[in-house]
């Protein structure tokens, strides 16, 4: 059964997914909340509303997006017509994280049905309320010859990775994402890696302080830190520090309280291996706010931390969780000198009320995206591209560049046969030579 060229069918298809995701919305909700006891806010505003307003926008745009595209063609294949058809790759692999487990399914699956492609799509094996409420979903939308939910461990993963496929796309950790790119290189198959890394966010002195931390918390503590553009450390200018942890002690609490175990706004940790690692990371003596964690509940508090190690297992890798390190810088040498000794963070943040001081932090570090003034809130725009570089990502995706994304762009030019120039037929003449330096001179 093929999908290939029908625009139609592909939409009917997003229609009917769109629709059986509102009917479903109170079962994805209760799933995540089995799965790490996230929020039902976060889950509506970060999964599911987010995937509603991702169906809508391609919904409606489909036909735009799958135009053929007249391009201005070139002075040397003239008399002609250019253009640029995208097709499908054809058959995708898309492998999603547990952290975002609908999100970031389902979205990379509405941009490859979108360009229509065949698509076998692995959830997540440690979110398995949300993964059986994904195949639910997708069994009931798609015909099983265009969208198939394999559920399954590192056993699968590397059974569907042995496989010859047309394009592979996969959020998840750099570690695991040369896996990945391995696996893809044996067929040269291309790929999409959405990683992360260590995200700087740097305070500078005229900065507002109480709304950065306002703004920090948020951005950090958001599904209990386990989101990759989460602010992974602060850095700070020393004078400022003390001031600054305050704000931040006093937003923790004003967002989750007293005893952020009990509020029903502080998501947990996916699971015990992953709440090993992140206490195993925590130096108690360095500890300057809560830090209380609870094995039976994988709950880990909003802890902030201060750190003068730069080679201290808190600094060795992506955090991924509720621990926020606070570095001093003393200029802004410092600031390039620290960040430097990371891999390409997949966001930087930066706040300021000095403009200069924000363009040239922009400037002089390479990082996927990011915010002045906030955090996190790049991934909402639909029009900008999302994706990581060097260690932190391959491609981008997001609006039309996930279409895309998952497009081949096939470059077309259609020759007039009314007249044919015969400058560029041998033999090549001296005459020939002179016309076409001529040319050239003239372009």
């Amino acid at each position: 059964m093929s999908y290939k060229l029908n625009i139609s069918t592909r939409k009917e298809a997003l229609i009917k997914l769109m629709d059986e995701i509102i009917k479903n919305e109170n079962e994805i909700i209760q799933a995540l909340l089995e799965d790490f006891k996230k929020p039902p806010f976060e889950s509506i505003a970060t999964e599911i509303s987010y995937i509603i307003w991702e169906l809508k926008d391609t919904i409606k745009n489909i036909e735009k997006w799958a135009k053929i595209k007249n391009v201005i063609p070139s002075i040397f294949n003239f008399p002609s017509t250019d253009y640029i058809v995208k097709e499908p790759y054809g058959k995708v692999l898309i492998i999603a994280p547990w952290n975002y487990p609908f999100q970031l399914a389902v979205g990379p699956l509405i941009a490859a049905v979108a360009a229509g492609n065949q698509v076998v799509l692995k959830p997540s094996e440690l979110t398995p309320k949300t993964s059986a409420i994904v195949l639910k979903i997708i069994e009931k939308v798609f015909h099983h010859q265009h969208v198939k939910v394999i559920e399954g461990g590192i056993e699968t993963a590397k059974k569907l990775l042995a496989q010859r496929w047309d394009y592979i796309f996969f959020t998840g950790s750099a570690a695991v994402g040369k896996i990945v790119a391995k696996a893809a290189a044996e067929h040269l198959t291309p790929v999409t890696l959405e990683l992360g890394g260590k995200n700087p966010c740097i305070i500078d002195e005229t900065a507002n302080l109480k709304l950065a931390a306002k703004r920090i918390v948020w951005g950090k503590f958001l599904n209990a830190g386990q989101t990759c553009i989460a602010p992974d450390y602060i850095l700070i200018q020393e004078e400022m520090k003390s001031h600054f942890v305050n704000f931040l002690k006093n937003e923790i609490t004003n967002a989750y309280g007293e005893n952020p175990k009990n509020s029903p706004d502080f998501a947990r940790i996916v699971n015990e291996k992953n709440w090993h690692r992140l206490v195993s990371m925590i130096e108690p003596e360095k500890v300057i706010f809560r830090g209380e964690t609870d094995i039976e509940d994988c709950y880990i508090a909003p802890t902030l931390i201060e750190e003068n190690d730069l080679e201290s297992t808190l600094m060795q890798e992506e955090i991924f969780g509720p621990l926020l390190p606070i570095i001093t810088y003393k200029d802004e040498k410092e600031i390039d000198k620290i960040i430097s000794r990371y891999e390409k963070p997949l966001a930087l943040y930066v706040f300021t009320d000095d403009r200069k001081f924000a363009k040239k932090t922009i400037l002089n570090h390479s990082f996927g995206g990011g915010c002045i003034n906030d955090t996190i809130i790049h991934f909402a725009n639909k029009r900008l591209p999302f994706g990581g570089v060097g260690h932190s990502g391959i491609g981008a995706y997001h609006g039309q560049l996930s279409f895309d994304t998952f497009s081949h762009h096939k470059g077309i030019v259609k020759k007039a046969n009314w007249l044919d120039l015969n400058l560029r037929y041998a033999p090549y003449t001296d005459s020939k030579i002179s016309t076409l330096k001529k040319l050239l001179n003239w372009l």
